[in-house]
């Protein structure tokens, strides 16, 4: 059962594949996109890191919860600037992020009291029955994510920062 609660990661880190390889290959990124997607990725990298590092706690989950929902605010800044630059294609893609985005932030809190080993309700230790495992999968998501941001920053800021963006 464990398999669901990271199923919403794979699926959006296979979406993001195939956001990043193909679409924004394709059509380059303007400036506030080559700003921004790094942006979106760190929000998401701090609720991620908050759940590895911080001790579980009723005041930390309303932290985490701020967090959360305004890591899922900030990723719809950019649409704006995506309906001029990409085609409708993307556009789909982007929903699904936005709808897979608070799915894995609330599958990451969790798994958060069960990866610290805090006791929780009889469903969720038997749903969420590897915390070991779990807890290597988050630790692996927060080094994917990072490995993700410095891309983000390297690619698009340094690399190809002057590729010619094209509009839809």
């Amino acid at each position: 059962m464990w398999l669901l609660a990271i199923a919403p990661f794979l699926l959006q880190a296979l979406v993001m594949i195939f956001d990043e390889g193909i679409f924004h290959i394709e059509r380059g990124l303007p400036k506030w996109e080559r700003i921004g997607h790094p942006i979106d990725t760190l929000s998401v990298l701090i609720c991620m890191g908050f759940v590895l590092f911080v001790p579980f706690s009723q005041k930390a989950l309303i932290i985490y919860g701020c967090l959360a929902l305004l890591s899922c605010i900030l990723v719809t800044k950019d649409e704006f600037v995506h309906k001029h630059h990409c085609p409708p294609s993307e556009q789909w893609l982007h929903a699904l992020l936005f709808t897979l985005h608070p799915i894995t932030l609330i599958c990451a809190g969790f798994i958060w009291p069960v990866v610290q080993g805090v006791e929780v309700t009889p469903w969720i230790a038997q749903w969420l029955s590897n915390p070991g495992y779990l807890r290597f999968f988050l630790q692996g998501q927060c080094v994917i994510m990072t490995f993700f941001l410095l891309y983000q920053i390297v690619f698009w800021n340094i690399i190809w920062k002057d590729k010619p963006v094209l509009r839809k």
